[in-house]
Order: C-alpha cells, then structure tokens, then sequence
C-alpha cells in the first residue's frame, strides 16, 4: 500500500467535541475545545490547549478552574455554535438553551445537558505556540444518573456522545471491546458432567 508523505499537522483524530465551561454561577461562559484528553491517571490529569485570544483563556488563566462537559450526538449544533461565537459578544448558554448546574468542586459551571463533566483546576499554563495548555488535575466527575446502570456501572455507549475529527463531527459508534479483552481467558463452565 502506497503512502503519502506531508508535513507535521494536528491530525491525530477523533477527539472529544467538549464543550468547556469557565467563569462562575453568575457569569458563566462555555467554548468548543477539540484539543484535550487525559494525561495521566493518578492523579487523574487532562489537559486543554486555548488560543490566548479567545474570550475564555484570560477566564481559565484568571481563576484557575474550568470543567470539561463532554457533548452527546443531540448537541453537535449547539457544540458549533460554542466555537464559533464568542462569549464576549452573545450569552451562548442563553443562545443554545443550556441549562447551568453547580459544580461540587470548582466555581465554573456544569452544562445540565451533557452526560459526563470533569470538574478540573489548573497546574501547569505552558505556552506553546498558537495554543497554551492548561494543564490540569480532574477534582471531581459529575455523571448523570440515567446512563448508570444497576450496578453503578456508567454506560457510556448510551450517552450518545459526539467526536470531532478534521473539521467534522462525528457520532461514536457501538463497542468493539473492553479494556483486556484480547488476552482475557475465556470462562469455563464450573460444572462438571458426571
């Protein structure tokens, strides 16, 4: 199979289309961010990467705290708009009919109708170029109730939830595996015929 070579670009795809929320209760703002996942898991850490121009980069930098509310496939427009539009010109929480929630651990809110929120606060700011990365320790998961099944177990194939890879969005498709399940030996019947 033939390959083409072309120059260093940010094509490492899918990732989360998150919609990151920042500011307080009284004055919140949300925006779309493609840049981030985890990086490490203990501590749990993530990252976001900010243009220094946008409207919530002085907020992020400003009060440390911000919260990463991961979008479902019904949300892919009001996902748009967020990083399109900037919060210093429109209420987008208004705008896309977003509803605000308390978060436990940190001043910036949790959008209502996303399934999962990683309540997050900054370690590290390091520029990097076009972007800076804020660096930080997830302090608390909110996760809504209707996708935890009786065994307290969240599902998150029925959260519905979006991906965006190279300027599209995308809706995650059904589970192939589970984390080991290609070295998992496969269970034998206990019972023995007699």
């Amino acid at each position: 199979m033939a390959k083409q070579f072309w120059k260093g670009s940010a094509l490492l795809a899918p990732v989360p289309a998150a919609l990151v929320t920042c500011g307080t209760m009284e004055k919140p703002n949300v925006l779309t961010i493609g840049w981030t996942g985890i990086v490490c898991t203990r501590p749990p850490m993530t990252y976001i990467s900010v243009r220094p121009e946008r409207y919530s980069y002085n907020i992020i930098k400003e009060s440390g705290e911000f919260v990463i509310n991961l979008t479902s496939s019904a949300m892919v427009r009001e996902t748009d708009f967020c990083g399109v539009k900037s919060g210093k010109d429109i209420n987008k929480f208004e705008a896309c009919g977003f509803h605000t929630v308390p978060a436990s651990q940190v001043s910036a809110p949790l959008i209502e109708e996303c399934p999962v929120s990683l309540e997050c606060r900054v370690t590290e700011a390091k520029e990097l170029g076009s972007h800076t990365m804020f660096l930080a320790e997830i302090v608390a998961v909110a996760v809504d109730e209707k996708f935890i099944d009786s065994k307290g177990k969240l599902n998150l194939q029925q959260c519905g939830l979006a991906a965006y890879a190279h300027g599209e969005y995308f809706a995650l498709g059904r589970k192939l595996g589970d984390f080991g399940f290609s070295v998992r030996r496969k269970k034998h019947n206990s019972k023995r015929r007699k």
